[in-house]
């Protein structure tokens, strides 16, 4: 279940709010994504997935919350950790490449281009 959004590292660039299939998140008045619908969390990891400033932390107990203390967990080097671990920016400098797999229209339009 998603835990914490790390403001000081935030872009505000909105991806994970875009990503989230279940609407957990959604943009606060100055733009900043906030965790409005913890327990809609599906635990899929696609916020954390996408987030390359590496901000937000999703605890991979999809039925419980799991407070999380900020300060510890920059501390710990998790966040992050699930993206870099499962090789996501493996082509993040090749933008034909990048891994858009929730974005369906952009794989079949490579695939009628081939």
């Amino acid at each position: 279940m998603i835990e914490l959004i790390v403001e000081s590292r935030c872009t505000a660039c909105n991806t994970c709010v875009e990503v989230c299939p279940r609407d957990v998140l959604t943009p606060d008045e100055g733009g900043v994504p906030i965790i409005a619908y913890q327990t809609d969390c599906q635990t899929c990891f696609l916020c954390e997935l996408y987030c390359r400033a590496d901000a937000i932390y999703v605890h991979p107990d999809a039925g419980h919350a799991h407070p999380q203390d900020k300060a510890t967990l920059e501390a710990s080097g998790l966040l992050g950790e699930y993206r870099r671990n499962s090789g996501w920016d493996e082509w993040a400098e090749h933008k034909d490449l990048q891994n858009q797999h929730w974005r369906m229209e952009d794989v079949f339009r490579r695939a009628r281009s081939s």
